[in-house]
């Protein structure tokens, strides 16, 4: 029996680690560091169409630091199963002039608790001149880091690459 005992109190421990494990990339993932691809040419030249993978740091938004310029990924207004990434053009309170489909001009001011954001490609980017401001809660993180498709095809077809060429070839690096 004490056997048995000894058993049981080892398999809750270990199962202990892993329930513990698992809270942690959780809490990683929710409110620190996240990873997304990003697919589309909606963002070009700064992301590729054929996918990036970018690193997203989930604080800045919570505590009110991004500003205009930020690569941001948000879920996106038109179907909220799916996130978008898009730079911010405007914060809240800022005037924000630009060209509708029908090719006129539109002014207006984004209001408070709200942001306008924009693709880097505004020829394909579906973004802020289509649905508007979108609510600050909306945004999930700040991308800061990217890692281009291309790393990924150079670890499958070049077994025995210099780190050096590596990143050469691949633009890795920060946005």
């Amino acid at each position: 029996m004490r056997q048995w005992m000894n058993i049981a109190k080892e398999a809750i421990a270990r199962a202990s680690i892993v329930v513990k494990f698992i809270c942690l990339l959780h809490v990683t993932d929710a409110y620190l560091l996240s990873s997304s691809h990003v697919l589309g040419p909606s963002m070009l030249p700064t992301l590729n169409t054929t996918g990036d993978v970018v690193l997203v740091e989930n604080l800045s938004h919570r505590i009110g630091k991004l500003g205009s310029g930020d690569l941001v990924l948000v879920r996106s207004p038109l179907d909220p199963k799916k996130s978008i990434t898009k730079r911010i053009i405007a914060m809240e309170g800022d005037k924000v002039t630009f060209s509708a489909r029908n090719h006129s001009f539109l002014s207006l001011v984004v209001p408070k608790g709200h942001v306008w954001i924009q693709g880097d490609n505004l020829y394909v980017s579906r973004d802020s001149r289509e649905f508007g401001p979108i609510p600050y809660g909306l945004i999930q993180g700040k991308v800061f880091f990217r890692v281009s498709y291309a790393i990924l095809i150079a670890f499958e077809f070049v077994p025995n690459i210099d780190f050096h060429c590596l990143y050469l070839f691949c633009n890795v690096g920060n946005i």
